[in-house]
């Protein structure tokens, strides 16, 4: 099959994943839409790898089992305060972005993901296509059930229905018209998509060992950018409690295991706190599209501080201007109210149920 995707490069951090990479990159190679005439780019970061995880790469290269691929393999040691994954990813997307506009190609698209990831072969060509009427394109995390005991597995369910209560509640108060519902909450480095030139444009990827991917949407957003939860971008990932990133997605595996097993609380923000939350998003979007008067905005609690801070002006739509000044604003709120996993559910249930328009007649 011939390509007609247009130019995009694969970036994705490897540390110590000398079993788990092969299965993604030959994930990678089988792409719909690419071939061994028109490969797909990819950029490996293997990085403080001490298991023969660039080798793995090697050997399945020379194997000729990804000659859809135009891959380049990088090794890094990083050291002290750099030794994360934030600079490991950040090298890959930099490197890709350098590869795309060494090609002339500069507005092509570098999509990141992790390196025990599962890919469906549809996963490049359903990012590009969302790409065309976003800027920033992340992809639904679905835990593996292979690897997840079914108590486990009902627990992340209730996770999941608890996130959904939040988008619902969204989507009754203040729904974004680039981001319709059915869509997901993830936009995590499991899934990210974005053209290189705003990847350029907003500074990168921030080297930071934590929440690199989330700090990278946020300056997405705050540059007025779209972010689509595109409900046909998934990727599988696992349910392992020792991960290779501080803070990451086996983290919250771990402490979900523990939940389970011995039963440690597991508390989230009550609905009230998302109400509130969303409802001053409204009030910040609305006040900015009504022309921004400082009567208005002081009104909402931002003092001339903030208005400098945010530059309304320089903001160019509602999407910049709420980012910026729902952050100023977050910075003061006091800890969210939490509860428990069940209340939590059953209070986003009640809210919404007060919501509809049948319940107000």
């Amino acid at each position: 099959m011939g390509t007609n995707l247009g130019p995009a490069v694969v970036c994705v951090p490897a540390r110590n994943e000398a079993e788990r990479l092969p299965r993604l990159l030959r994930a990678l190679a089988a792409q719909e839409g690419f071939s061994a005439a028109a490969p797909l780019k990819v950029i490996v970061v293997a990085n403080n790898c001490t298991d023969g995880t660039a080798d793995s790469a090697r050997a399945l290269e020379g194997s000729g089992a990804i000659d859809r691929l135009a891959l380049r393999l990088i090794e890094a040691t990083y050291v002290g305060i750099d030794a994360h994954v934030g600079t490991a990813r950040r090298r890959a997307l930099d490197e890709g972005a350098a590869w795309l506009e060494a090609a002339g190609t500069p507005h092509g698209a570098l999509l990141t993901t992790d390196a025990d990831a599962w890919l469906d072969p549809s996963w490049v060509g359903a990012n590009l296509r969302a790409l065309e009427r976003a800027e920033i394109v992340g992809g639904r995390l679905v835990i593996d059930e292979d690897e997840t005991d079914p108590a486990l597995a009902a627990f992340h369910a209730r996770v999941e229905r608890y996130w959904s209560g939040v988008r619902a509640l969204e989507d009754a108060l203040d729904p974004p018209p680039h981001d319709p519902a059915p869509r997901h909450g993830d936009h995590t480095g499991g899934s990210l998509a974005l053209r290189a030139s705003l990847y350029r444009a907003v500074g990168g990827l921030p080297a930071i060992p934590r929440g690199e991917d989330n700090a990278l949407v946020a300056a997405v957003q705050r540059a007025g950018g779209r972010l689509r939860h595109c409900p046909a971008v998934s990727v599988r990932v696992s349910a392992r409690t020792a991960g290779r990133a501080e803070g990451g997605m086996a983290t919250e595996m771990l402490r979900r295991a523990r939940v389970v097993r011995d039963g440690e609380a597991y508390r989230l923000p009550e609905a009230a706190h998302w109400q509130r939350v969303i409802l001053r998003r409204a009030a910040l979007r609305r006040a900015f599209r009504e022309g921004a008067s400082a009567a208005s905005l002081h009104a909402l609690g931002l003092d001339a501080a903030d208005l400098a801070a945010i530059d309304v002006p320089g903001c160019p739509n509602d999407i910049a201007f709420v980012e910026r000044a729902h952050a100023r604003l977050e910075a003061r709120d006091g800890p969210a109210a939490e509860c428990g996993l069940d209340e939590a559910v059953a209070g986003l249930d009640n809210l919404a149920a007060s919501l509809r328009p049948e319940a107000a007649a």
